[in-house]
């Protein structure tokens, strides 16, 4: 059983206005706890870290977990990028009989391999003479916390 994504691909909101929000220079301890730095390195744009080719990009939000060893969970946006080629390890919405679902792409000589990032869904392997459509390369990921 594989995960599927859902159908609505939402196109990212292209403005030539964005927003510049502070990126401080000291790192957050996400183990002991450090005395934080006031000190801002520099403004940030979202959209120009997480979107570099905004004419190839697009948002769909996971459904499922057959992704939560990448670290993708049910919800989640995914930040696709058609305009890049998909290699080997990448992880890219595909179409497989006509749904699109979410894994790593795995090429091992002539075999062309989906596979998913949770031991409790199988891999999907494609045969002779069987097309796999790739849609794009899946660059980021956004989540909400609350």
């Amino acid at each position: 059983m594989t995960s599927l994504i859902q159908q609505t691909i939402l196109l990212p909101k292209v403005s030539k206005k964005s927003s510049l929000l502070p990126l401080f220079s000291h790192k957050v301890a996400a183990g002991f706890p450090s005395p934080a730095d006031d000190y801002i390195e520099v403004r940030l744009s979202l959209d120009e870290h997480l979107i570099p080719n905004k004419e190839s990009t697009f948002f769909v939000r996971a459904k499922g977990n057959s992704m939560a060893g990448a670290g993708i969970f049910d919800g989640d946006l995914l930040v696709v990028d058609k305009s890049l080629t998909p290699s080997s390890g990448d992880i890219v919405i595909a179409v497989v009989d006509g749904d699109l679902t979410v894994k790593r792409l795995i090429k091992r000589g002539d075999k062309v391999i989906l596979k998913p990032e949770n031991p409790s869904f199988k891999d999907i392997e494609f045969k002779d003479g069987q097309e796999l459509q790739v849609w794009g390369v899946v660059t980021s990921t956004v989540k909400k916390f609350v």
